[in-house]
């Protein structure tokens, strides 16, 4: 089975709303097997609105339609999905008797523009709305089931999973569709797919498709599948994944179970050092504190995160951290001999276990032929040793920022784990 969500509204299209519904639609569509080939936003005009029904229907068993269903002019998608079906609206006396109900616990009288909410398209299926005032609607053209829901999201949510997904799941025979998505970080997107360029064409073997989804400092990759066995699916793409890690392994830091919030690198991390019973104090100069904001995002930070120093400049690294000026005099600050001290000195002045310290040029000025932008030294202690590396990141500030932060917390892991 195959479905379509538009999503219809001028507030999308502007960008004064964002568009949470299609996303979590297409999840739970996902779960129960059916397929989402396309997504769209559509204007609240009616010319519009039909040209994207008359599109989803030569490529979709079932569109989902959220919004434009108030009592106000401006909400349309009722009046269109009539007038697309070639019927008329008429009043459903169990949902007028249901709004007038709602108004009077309110302490109100239902007026004539409410009661409109209780019209809908003559040969409709009708879907309550335990939530809001306007109802869902389900009709078929030729193959193709249409189904109308309100766009608030906590309404559209609730009509979906207690009336418009059991409908579904009770009258077809659908497939299993399962996803896992493995994490990783310290390689960039083509690098990976040279790695694994063999593996993955001997995906299709087993009816798997592969995804990319690179974001600034990290690629996820996302194998799929489905058929009618899920524990045959399950059993292929995991077994598949144990031969990625085979050749890719000192990359992988997670895995994410769709559906699931996906592990964070500073999660991870956070974790270990909870199991471990460890802490860790950080020195941030080019990143200007977002590694400390990583941390202090996971909950529980306290226990394992005990504080950062920001020196940005040389003063700061010298009085606070204890970096001589003729590290700055000889090497300079983005060199391997500072970023060493920094953690070694941050170590002793937090009494933490671990230290991680980072010093670079973000951009986009202040690079040079030697150091240009994107240039960044992370070191790793302990207290018995320190480790330092140069990375080479681009010239876009904020994606340098974000590269750091993931490679520092990284290097951090395969530290703890000795993979360095």
């Amino acid at each position: 089975m195959k479905a379509e969500i538009l999503t219809i509204g001028d507030e999308i299209l502007i960008g004064q709303i964002v568009n949470t519904n299609s996303v979590w639609i297409a999840q739970q569509l996902n779960f129960a097997g059916i397929k989402v080939v396309h997504m769209a936003s559509v204007a609240d005009e009616e010319a519009a609105i039909v040209k994207a029904f008359d599109d989803a229907m030569q490529r979709a068993d079932f569109v989902f339609i959220t919004g434009g269903l108030g009592p106000t002019k401006d909400d349309i998608t009722k009046k269109t999905f009539a007038s697309y079906f070639n019927t008329e609206l008429v009043m459903d006396e169990e949902i007028f008797a249901i709004l007038d109900s709602y108004f009077s616990r309110r302490g109100r009288r239902i007026n004539e523009i409410n009661s409109k909410q209780a019209l809908v398209p003559k040969g409709s299926i009708v879907f309550k709305n335990a939530h809001g005032t306007a109802p869902g609607m389900w009709m078929k053209k030729d193959k193709c089931v249409f189904i109308s829901m309100p766009g608030v999201p906590y309404e559209m949510k609730a009509m979906m999973a207690d009336s418009i997904l059991p409908k579904i799941v009770r009258e077809n025979e659908l497939p299993f569709i399962y996803h896992r998505t493995v994490l990783t970080q310290g390689i960039g997107e083509s690098a990976l797919a040279e790695l694994i360029e063999g593996w993955e064409d001997a995906l299709a073997l087993k009816n798997i498709k592969l995804a990319y989804l690179p974001q600034p400092g990290l690629v996820r990759l996302r194998l799929s599948s489905y058929g009618k066995n899920k524990e045959i699916l399950e059993k292929n793409i995991n077994e598949e994944i144990l031969k990625l890690e085979g050749l890719v392994g000192k990359f992988i830091f997670g895995y994410e179970n769709y559906g699931e919030e996906s592990p964070t690198i500073e999660k991870v991390v956070s974790d270990l050092l909870r199991e471990r019973n460890k802490t860790v104090a950080l020195a941030e100069s080019c990143t200007g504190g977002y590694v400390a904001s990583l941390f202090a995002s996971v909950p529980g930070a306290s226990e394992v995160f005990k504080g950062a120093i920001v020196p940005y400049s040389n003063i700061g690294k010298h009085e606070l951290l204890e970096v001589d000026y003729k590290t700055f005099e000889t090497v300079g600050a983005v060199s391997r001999e500072c970023v060493e001290l920094l953690a070694a000195n941050v170590l002793k002045k937090f009494k933490s276990d671990y230290a991680i310290s980072v010093s670079g040029i973000a951009g986009p000025t202040g690079g040079t032929p030697e150091k240009p932008v994107g240039t960044v030294w992370i070191a790793v202690a302990n207290r018995e040793k320190v480790l330092a590396f140069k990375y080479q990141f681009g010239d876009n500030r904020q994606r340098n920022i974000i590269s750091t932060g993931s490679a520092a917390i990284n290097l951090l892991r395969k530290f703890m784990l000795k993979e360095l």
